[in-house]
């Protein structure tokens, strides 16, 4: 938001979900997080990198920048070489638009889900692995 931190990306990315867990609706402010993932090697800090804080949660580390705030990227101990990426913090249009609501079971219940796509109480079998490897790279 305040601009002291840019990065770019290359590439396809992996598959987009709207997340509605309870982390990722508290991380956000909001009622979901529309995400996806990318290939470590896909992603580069372009200026900045000094004002990057983290936070160390069960599943990742969360990226935000120290002075706004702003939600950066996730990184995952157990998987190094993919990245999650928040679609809101990008400028452009990335070209790929949510396949499916995941984690329902635990929605915001004031958020009535009317976008039509495929709703899943928790990951759908192979939605984790898919969400990492779907067209990254």
């Amino acid at each position: 938001m305040c601009g002291a931190i840019a990065y770019e990306i290359e590439g396809k990315l992996g598959l987009v979900v709207n997340c509605h867990c309870s982390r990722c609706r508290r991380w956000h402010g909001s009622a979901f997080r529309t995400r996806t993932t990318i290939a470590s090697k896909q992603f580069k800090w372009l200026s900045g990198e000094e004002f990057l804080s983290k936070y160390e949660s069960p599943q990742s580390i969360k990226t935000f920048c120290s002075i706004c705030g702003s939600n950066l990227i996730s990184l995952y101990a157990d998987y190094p070489q993919y990245i999650g990426l928040p679609l809101g913090g990008l400028d452009q249009d990335p070209g790929s638009h949510p396949t499916m609501n995941v984690f329902v079971g635990s929605k915001a219940p004031w958020y009535h889900l009317c976008d039509g796509l495929p709703q899943h109480d928790e990951w759908p079998p192979g939605g984790a692995e898919a969400l990492r490897t779907a067209e990254c790279e």
